[in-house]
């Protein structure tokens, strides 16, 4: 999972976390669910219209994604074709450019990437329908991160609140547990289920992505907003104190391999769908008793016998230090490779309230856009995240990583990813890890920049 927003404040206390629900069904203004007049896309007649949508989506994502393609090939006649893409998807786009076939919408999962490709001039517009959907729907902060120097590219239709630790509600209750609101208290949990014969902490380090989430969540509420997006800008280095302070916080958990599930080698080989599965797998005996993720973490968990709401519950991010909860988002936009009636009316119906519900009543879904019935969500669980996420408005700071040069930000083996991943193995090594980001992060920002 996988963007620059301008200045803004980036983080909601933890009461505030609970009070979210309310302030969301205010910012809908009572209007969830209902149409708010433009086309949706899904009202056009395109018989005869051959679109393809190219996307990294696998198993239960390709398959509720493309629920929703064929919601719109029903509305318009239009055929959608699903193009499976490889990670990362700017390179598969490339290649497909380069042979003269590029689809016609594709997916990105980061910012940057949005960037990379407006400046190689490979993006259209969205359109004027999709500008309406996109106005009527979505918040100031949303439509700001799918446009580049004014001109609205992206379409964000699925979003994630990566804010969030799911735990074992059996573990906890067998080991007196409760669920923590600070970092200290965190690692006091952790001690807790520890002592009770269960290993605390599934990480999914094979996937160096959820490695960044850990120190962005950290790094946001430890360091705070304006730092977070200077470094995200890399107008400040990651040889900054700022960064040793959150790695060095992020060592406290690493550095005890006894409290991650399989120990650190076990950690790194842990892909992160298992790091999820074996969380809620075995009972009241499972290889790990909290996974922090997104509330995109219910895909999985769904395909485990855990009930979400009762075998698997979920708590706020904990702060660090005199920090407030961070609010780190993420999202996968739709843009248009080619300048067809098509494209546009497909990303005019991503834009609408219409497309989201149907994969939001399918689980593992988030989406931004505001005008959602969050009793579409299938669970209480899933409602509440969701209502956080449009609760918070503005306030929010987008994924790090995926403001990046890809490059840096979003390759594995390579770049942060890398990086961290050696971090995991080597928690110590606090001044090394910095020294290996700056130089890769000097070396993407540069390329970036000449492109």
């Amino acid at each position: 999972m996988r963007t620059t927003l301008r200045p803004r404040k980036a983080a909601v206390t933890t009461t505030a976390f609970a009070a979210l629900a309310a302030l969301a069904l205010a910012a809908c203004g009572g209007e969830a669910g209902k149409d708010p007049g433009p086309t949706t896309g899904g009202d056009l007649p395109l018989k005869g219209e051959k679109i393809e949508v190219a996307a990294v989506w696998t198993g239960p994502e390709q398959e509720n994604f493309t629920k929703v393609l064929k919601e719109f090939e029903k509305r318009t006649g239009a055929t959608v074709t699903f193009v499976p893409a490889q990670d990362p998807i700017v390179n598969f786009l490339g290649t497909k450019i380069a042979g003269g076939a590029p689809p016609d919408v594709a997916m990105l999962p980061q910012v940057g990437a949005i960037r990379q490709a407006a400046a190689q001039k490979w993006l259209k517009p969205v359109g004027a329908e999709a500008e309406a959907q996109l106005a009527a729907n979505y918040s100031r902060g949303w439509q700001e991160l799918g446009a580049v120097d004014g001109t609205q590219y992206g379409v964000y239709f699925k979003a994630a609140n990566k804010s969030l630790v799911w735990y074992n509600s059996a573990v906890f209750e067998n080991a007196g547990a409760t669920e923590p609101k600070t970092w200290k208290e965190f690692l006091g949990t952790a001690e807790t289920i520890s002592a009770s014969g269960v290993t605390p902490v599934s990480v999914g380090g094979a996937d160096g992505w959820t490695l960044t989430d850990w120190f962005e969540n950290i790094y946001l509420s430890q360091a705070g907003p304006a730092k977070y997006d200077e470094l995200a800008k890399h107008t400040i280095k990651w040889t900054d104190p700022s960064v040793t302070a959150a790695l060095t916080t992020l060592g406290e958990l690493f550095g005890k391999p006894a409290l991650l599930a399989g120990g650190t080698s076990g950690a790194l080989q842990t892909e992160y769908p298992v790091s999820v599965t074996q969380t809620f797998t075995g009972g009241d005996q499972p290889k790990g008793a909290m996974v922090f993720e997104g509330d995109f973490a219910a895909v999985n968990i769904a395909q485990t016998k855990a009930k979400i709401g009762t075998d698997a519950k979920v708590f706020p991010f904990p702060t660090v230090g005199e920090g407030t909860t961070p609010v780190v988002t993420a999202g996968d936009a739709a843009v248009a490779l080619k300048d067809t009636k098509g494209a546009k009316a497909l990303l005019a119906f991503l834009a609408s309230p219409d497309a989201a519900k149907i994969w939001a009543a399918e689980g593992g879904f988030l989406s931004p856009n505001k005008n959602l019935d969050p009793a579409t969500y299938p669970n209480d669980v899933q409602r509440e995240i969701a209502k956080a996420l449009i609760g918070a408005g503005d306030d929010f700071r987008f994924d790090m990583s995926d403001q990046m040069p890809q490059s840096f930000g979003g390759t594995p083996g390579k770049g942060e990813w890398k990086a961290l991943q050696d971090f995991l193995k080597n928690p110590k090594d606090i001044a090394g890890t910095q020294a290996r980001l700056e130089a890769d992060a000097e070396k993407a920002y540069r390329a970036a920049a000449k492109s």
